[in-house]
């Protein structure tokens, strides 16, 4: 080889080696940040392997459901419903309104009542004024059964939450003649017109007087309307005796719902009658001269009304429709018929009985200003009073039971009074009825 050759192979040679160690110098200045690369990848590798692996694992497990229950939604509610829920939420719901907002297991109830707020506020005025040691009042449809009014009033420190107008601890006195009135009437066949006898003092009753005699030296006789309208005790004490007895006055007390529970929104005390055999018993019972006959103004309202309803007695209500907090009725009053004592013929002849004591009876004096007015020319009224004292003679139990029935047909008014005075008469219950009506017919 000649030397031109060997010169050319070494210098390629030499260009080889350049390269070479150009290249190693490059790949080992680089090291450092592949190695880093290659840790960095390696770790992201290991992250989305278990990172899978745990989401799979969950993707094969079934989701659990966190669903937050709802309230139970109230139910609709019936009559009978009532009773408990009013006690559970208020017991007394007193003051009586004409609307509560109420509150009943986490739910918000508003409850609408049947009371008329104005009536209602003026007779709690008006009782405050009428200086009686207490005092109740009950005003309502004798048509529908609703109740206008529950008002109380009560100087006796305690008794503010005791609903006076519902509690059957007074004796109901001549009220009672209305119930012995219609069973002489409906079963011996009384008209009032029919003769009767009856001797000494109108508002007594001894022995003496009860004799079955209608001639005599003292012996006066009267008609079975003005033996009702002027409330003369001893002709009732003998009707009782003689025409009545104890079976058939124990069976028009029970009519009547005496003894026997009256279905009520709120707690309504049983009235209570005992009929005995004896004969002064039976003359003390008819006539209402006792103090174990005892009754609610709420009751004596339902009698009152049942004669002003042609014999029908209606279930009182005080409810009148009860929503949930989104407005949706839950309940929705429905009158309904409680029972029909008297026909409706025995009723008629007890509304003349009743009228007459407005015009020439017991309470025609309270009552010659309503008759006088022309707004009440076309009403009709009817009304029995009843005086008797306590047994300690303590306090006087001063009652009238009124209906008032316009003749066009509009909306009547039954209304029950009572007034217990001290030792100082206030306003008499005739009197306190007489401003009652005329309010509520006037204004």
């Amino acid at each position: 080889m000649t030397e031109t050759g060997m010169s050319q192979r070494t210098w390629r040679d030499y260009q080889r080696k350049l390269k070479r160690n150009a290249q190693r110098r490059h790949v080992l200045k680089r090291l450092p940040w592949l190695g880093l690369y290659a840790v960095g990848l390696s770790s992201i590798c290991v992250i989305v392997f278990y990172a899978g692996s745990w989401i799979f694992a969950h993707l094969n497990q079934p989701v659990e459901q966190f669903v937050q229950e709802e309230p139970p939604k109230p139910q609709k509610l019936v009559r009978v419903d009532l009773p408990e829920l009013l006690r559970r939420i208020e017991p007394n719901l007193f003051p009586i309104l004409d609307s509560y907002v109420l509150e009943d297991q986490g739910t918000i109830l508003t409850v609408e009542t049947s009371i008329d707020p104005d009536l209602q506020a003026y007779i709690q005025r008006l009782l405050k004024r009428s200086m009686a040691h207490q005092a109740a009042v009950v005003a309502l449809r004798p048509d529908s059964g609703r109740i206008l009014a529950l008002a109380q009033y009560s100087k006796e420190k305690g008794n503010d939450h005791e609903n006076l107008c519902l509690t059957a601890d007074f004796p109901a006195a001549s009220l009672f003649k209305i119930v012995a009135a219609a069973a002489a009437i409906e079963s011996r066949g009384y008209t009032p017109d029919t003769k009767l006898y009856f001797r000494g003092r109108k508002h007594t009753l001894y022995r003496s007087q009860l004799k079955n005699e209608e001639k005599g030296r003292y012996v006066r006789n009267t008609t079975l309307k003005k033996a009702f309208s002027g409330s003369i005790n001893p002709v009732f004490g003998k009707i009782g005796i003689y025409d009545l007895g104890k079976d058939v006055m124990a069976e028009y007390a029970d009519r009547f719902f005496f003894n026997r529970a009256i279905p009520f929104e709120l707690p309504l005390s049983v009235s209570n009658v005992a009929v005995p055999e004896d004969e002064f018993g039976l003359a003390e019972i008819a006539s209402g001269f006792n103090k174990r006959t005892l009754i609610s103004p709420l009751h004596a309202a339902l009698i009152t009304a049942a004669v002003a309803n042609n014999g029908t007695m209606m279930t009182p209500w005080l409810v009148k429709t009860i929503r949930d907090g989104s407005g949706k009725t839950l309940y929705q009053a429905s009158p309904s018929e409680l029972g029909k004592p008297i026909q409706e013929r025995t009723a008629e002849e007890l509304r003349i009985l009743m009228a007459d004591t407005t015009v020439a009876g017991t309470c025609r004096t309270a009552f010659r200003p309503l008759r006088r007015k022309k707004s009440f020319r076309e009403i009709a009224l009817g009304a029995k009073t009843g005086t008797i004292n306590d047994r300690l003679d303590q306090y006087k139990y001063d009652w009238l039971a009124a209906y008032a029935l316009p003749l066009n047909g509009g909306d009547g008014l039954c209304l029950t009074v009572l007034a217990i005075h001290g030792k100082k008469l206030g306003i008499r219950a005739n009197d306190l009825a007489r401003y009652i009506l005329n309010y509520h017919f006037t204004s």
